[in-house]
């Protein structure tokens, strides 16, 4: 009875579920076919009569002023240069500013001059992929606030090529497979790593883990059970790309646990103005200048401004310095929202507690030729921004003749402070103490002994040119275009 009862119950719920699948798949189709049909509405044919191939890229702050964007725009002007019949696109939220503006703005920044015109197209829902939109569950939030923000992107323009420029996964099986577009990624930074299981594993407090969780075993192991589930979500999305690109060996290796696509997974460091930088005259130092520790990146958390000014503090409250002369820390990065605002405004009252307010300049979204030139001034370049995905920061300052002291780990650990023919290319830290005690050790060098360690960095860098990036980004995507 209880074996008729079973399958009574059970014939009819696989063949409901039966049902449901094949009208999913149908749907599914449906759309897919929908958008192509509205792909050859919306697409006309150039002058010499035939269609040209979009390539579109992902990017929903394309007006900000970080690394990636400089990724974005060298990328641009790399395919313009290979092919003729391509038209780029880039995806934008940026609706404060016209398309005019932000190629203008890319040129300020990052000295990068376009060929041909960019095609925007301008999305009004780029609030879902806000952080301050989900104070819980972050990562889930922003993930499935991506998908719809790609819907309406793939709805206004459906193109060839689809590349995720800026690390929003979860759009590719959409473009994939509803768009039947060919897809690729740039990763810079993966949205979630082994790094982040670890620290709820080893119940570590960071900006990313409160302490309210780390101090509770139960939420501990409800977070772990989470960010597992989202890495496996994540490797699946992942894992539909058909070309894939990290920025550094530290990316790579995650990316290639989580995603599982090595075959398709290749390196491509990012685009840093190296000669621009190279092209400033490296001289010895005169004895009686000010000393300035410069700092590039964006105002951001994880950046970890606070320990810069904190290992900062510490260096001048213990005088190390004796008699040498007088020492200002410069913080250039890029705000891209009133979030980053506030962490700004945050980082000045942590100057005004210390007591280093004079002693610390913010200088916020800069044009090119002046953060050259406080680079170009600037004894030692400073980063503190644990497991970072690359560092073209660093490299601009290593570039730019400063001697660097950067985190011990990710990119810069891995692929950017190492050896060069066997010499000293700059310096690593972990802590408040260990930043503080080997800036006091940079400062005390002989200038001839930091002349020899600025001129191994700068000797060091060649290998992260826009010529490098250009040459590898073209044979990674080379698959797109077949």
């Amino acid at each position: 009875a209880c074996f008729r009862l079973l399958c009574s119950l059970l014939i009819p719920a696989l063949f409901l579920s039966g049902v449901l699948c094949v009208c999913l798949v149908v749907l599914l189709w449906g759309v897919r076919l929908w958008i192509q049909q509205r792909k050859k509405q919306l697409t006309s044919a150039g002058k010499d009569g035939k269609r040209p191939l979009l390539v579109a890229f992902f990017h929903p702050y394309c007006n900000a002023g970080g690394g990636g964007e400089r990724v974005l725009w060298c990328a641009i002007r790399t395919l313009q240069k290979k092919y003729r019949n391509v038209t780029c696109v880039v995806y934008t939220g940026d609706r404060g500013a016209t398309g005019e503006e932000i190629v203008e703005g890319a040129f300020r920044r990052f000295n990068i001059k376009l060929t041909h015109p960019v095609k925007f197209v301008f999305l009004e829902k780029r609030y879902l992929v806000e952080a301050s939109l989900y104070p819980h569950f972050t990562l889930l939030g922003q993930s499935l606030g991506s998908v719809f923000l790609g819907w309406e992107a793939l709805l206004k323009c459906v193109p060839d090529i689809y590349i995720d420029s800026m690390g929003y996964a979860f759009t590719l099986p959409l473009f994939k497979y509803l768009g039947g577009c060919r897809v690729g990624c740039y990763v810079h930074y993966p949205t979630i790593s082994t790094d982040m299981l670890s620290v709820v594993r080893n119940q570590d407090t960071r900006f990313n883990n409160a302490a309210f969780i780390t101090n509770s075993p139960l939420f501990s192991k409800f977070k772990l059970a989470y960010y597992y589930f989202f890495a496996f979500m994540y490797g699946l999305v992942g894992s539909c790309s058909d070309v894939i690109m990290v920025n550094s060996s530290w990316t790579l290796n995650h990316i290639l646990s989580l995603w599982r696509a090595g075959a398709c997974t290749s390196i491509v460091y990012p685009p840093c103005d190296v000669q621009t930088f190279l092209d400033i005259p490296l001289e010895e130092e005169k004895s009686t200048r000010e000393y300035s520790i410069v700092s590039v990146s964006q105002f951001r958390p994880e950046k970890d401004h606070p320990l810069q000014i904190r290992a900062f503090a510490k260096l001048l409250k213990e005088k190390r310095l004796g008699q040498q002369p007088p020492l200002k820390l410069i913080l250039i990065g890029g705000c891209r929202n009133q979030q980053d605002e506030e962490h700004v405004n945050n980082l000045k009252r942590l100057c005004e507690e210390l007591g280093v307010s004079n002693n610390v300049m913010f200088r916020i979204n800069i044009p090119f030729e002046e953060l050259k030139r406080h680079l170009a001034e600037a004894t030692i370049g400073l980063h503190t921004m644990w497991n970072e995905h690359f560092g073209i920061g660093v490299v601009e300052c290593m570039a730019a003749g400063t001697v660097i002291l950067a985190h011990s780990s990710g990119g810069p650990k891995l692929d950017i402070v190492v050896p060069y023919e066997g010499h000293t290319t700059g310096f690593l830290a972990e802590n408040e103490d260990n930043y503080a005690e080997t800036m006091a050790y940079i400062l005390s060098l002989s200038p001839e002994k930091r002349l020899e360690i600025r001129e191994n960095a700068r000797r060091s860098v060649h290998r992260f040119s826009d010529q490098h990036f250009e040459e590898t980004f073209l044979l990674s995507v080379e698959p797109l275009f077949k």
